[in-house]
């Protein structure tokens, strides 16, 4: 039986890659701060289940990345693959940005993947991967990105590292990109008409994507079929980082100057 530690797995992207790794037979050992959200976790997966752990952490504590890690090798005895997708909103422009919120960014989205991938990785064998959740802000420039691009264009280049440092022993690394993705952190920012429009009239597919749609990407590099994608960022946004779009809507509006 393979063993997933997922970070975040409480909510969004993280609950919905629970659900389907654990769809496809895989153990789940499922990590996040918030109590209530692991509660709503063991619900969808069936309370009592013998393929399910979760564990109330928080992944900057200093010894998270050991509880973790520990937790996933007394319940099912191994770590297969290790998904860090916990993550933060509400990024900000360089300019409005203090000391602590940087600290905080790369804390949570950089060095708490690098330090949980670092005890992780001693214990994963031939077939094995880590699959981190970045951001389509990692693979292009975007307006008030400040410490949450710099966190996840640094966590893409880790996961470049990984993959040729420990692809030779069979243990895979990629990115999983997501574009604006319809979760609880993200909903609330459509009543802002000016982060909609440069969101929906800017992808090239008649809707954005839901965290089903990120989580069926990487339960696929979970699977055997993933076997030989090692070192890519895989990006999930309707094209929106690809092309030079604009809706029928934004090319007839009127366009007037900015105050």
């Amino acid at each position: 039986m393979k063993v997933a530690i997922i970070t975040g797995a409480g909510s969004g992207i993280g609950l919905a890659t629970a659900k389907m790794l654990h769809e496809q037979g895989l153990a789940v050992v499922g990590i996040g701060r918030d109590e209530a959200k692991l509660g709503s976790l063991r619900d969808a997966l069936g309370g009592g289940d013998d393929r399910l752990a979760t564990l109330s952490v928080d992944v900057t504590d200093d010894d998270g990345p050991a509880r973790i890690v520990q937790c996933a090798l007394d319940k099912f005895g191994g770590v297969d693959f290790l998904i860090n997708n916990a993550g933060l909103g509400s990024p900000s422009p360089l300019h409005e940005t203090d000391d602590a919120k940087l600290d905080l960014f790369l804390d949570v989205m950089l060095r708490a993947p690098f330090r949980l991938s670092r005890e992780a990785i001693v214990h994963m064998k031939p077939g094995s991967g880590v699959v981190n959740v970045t951001s389509t802000f990692a693979m292009i420039g975007g307006k008030r990105g400040g410490p949450y691009s710099a966190a996840k264009g640094g966590l893409r280049s880790l996961t470049e590292h990984m993959a040729v440092e420990y692809g030779p022993q069979g243990i895979r690394s990629n990115n999983v990109a997501p574009g604006v993705t319809m979760t609880d952190m993200v909903r609330h920012r459509f009543e802002d008409e000016t982060f909609k429009r440069v969101n929906v009239e800017t992808t090239p597919y008649p809707r954005l994507a839901e965290a089903e749609d990120v989580a069926s990407v990487i339960a696929f590099l979970c699977s055997p079929g993933g076997e030989m994608i090692n070192g890519q960022s895989i990006v999930v946004d309707g094209g929106w980082t690809r092309t030079k779009y604009l809706s029928p809507r934004a090319l007839t509006s009127v366009w007037s100057d900015a105050e």
